[in-house]
């Protein structure tokens, strides 16, 4: 007889991550206010913020309507999407725990790739003092790396919904208190229930985010506009995108735990229903 009952893999999965989950809103429930931020509080233009905005906002829907098949070119995503089949039938052979972090270990291997990348773009324009006018790169450099772990766990990003959740994922990695709590929820009801819980309209959704960003990025920003000190500024991009690519890993591996205990479950009914049927055809009448 067992004492204890060995725990099924993939539950146990998502208690780790509901865990991760709780450590990266704890770490960013406050926002972390720098001595520079103070120092630049005075220097910066009025309009700033509103420019950052708007140039996001564009950038969001130039390539939400017709700049994914570009991105989609610096990227093997054929080989990714076969890649994320094999991975998927070695776990549904496998059955254990160690098929699904190798998920999760393999897209931490793409964000550090894209955070790099990151770094090095805002570094070279910091050096030249190009500040705004790099915020459709940096904007096209996030949706490519969240664009990358939604292949790797076998999901699309061309419809509206998952357009939806990759904004809120963007808004739940770069904002706090509250509305990080708000965001974070409306992503697990959308992974829960297959639909989100309000309908933002999706301009109106791609301006929120956008002034979430500006918000977020805005002493970087102004200061990445300065030749030589920008470096400073520039090098911050890669501290953002790391803060996306976690989130977007969490909110991603979560969101395919969730799919595969699901499917399961409808294994299993199918299976009790089945084994009724067949015991309710062999009683005598």
């Amino acid at each position: 007889m067992k004492l204890f009952a060995k725990k099924d893999p993939v539950q146990a999965e998502l208690e780790k991550l509901k865990k991760q989950e709780e450590k990266f809103l704890a770490k960013n429930r406050e926002r972390k206010e720098f001595p520079l931020n103070r120092f630049l509080q005075d220097k910066i233009p009025d309009k700033l913020r509103g420019t950052l905005e708007a140039a996001f906002a564009k950038a969001f829907s130039l390539i939400f309507e017709k700049g994914t098949g570009i991105i989609e070119k610096t990227y093997p995503k054929e080989e990714l999407e076969k890649r994320s089949s094999i991975r998927q039938y070695a776990a549904d052979v496998r059955g254990d725990r160690k098929s699904l972090k190798s998920f999760a270990r393999q897209a931490a291997g793409i964000g550090a790739g894209n955070t790099l990348a990151s770094a090095a773009a805002g570094v070279g324009m910091g050096l030249l003092g190009i500040g705004i006018p790099d915020i459709p790169l940096l904007t096209g450099m996030m949706l490519r790396s969240i664009y990358e772990t939604a292949l790797h766990y076998g999901f699309s990003y061309n419809d509206d919904e998952e357009k939806r959740f990759i904004l809120l994922l963007i808004q739940g990695a770069m904002t706090h208190g509250e509305r990080l709590e708000q965001v974070n929820e409306e992503l697990n009801f959308f992974m829960e229930h297959g639909s989100f819980p309000q309908e933002e309209k999706m301009e109106e959704l791609i301006r929120n985010t956008a002034g979430i960003l500006s918000d977020e990025l805005l002493y970087m920003k102004f200061l990445q506009g300065i030749p030589i000190a920008g470096v400073i500024g520039g090098a911050e991009d890669a501290v953002y995108m790391s803060r996306i690519n976690e989130y977007a890993r969490l909110k991603y591996h979560r969101r395919f735990c969730l799919g595969r205990q699901n499917g399961m479950r409808s294994n299993e009914k199918k299976d009790i229903e089945t084994g009724e049927r067949m015991n309710h055809a062999k009683e005598p009448e």
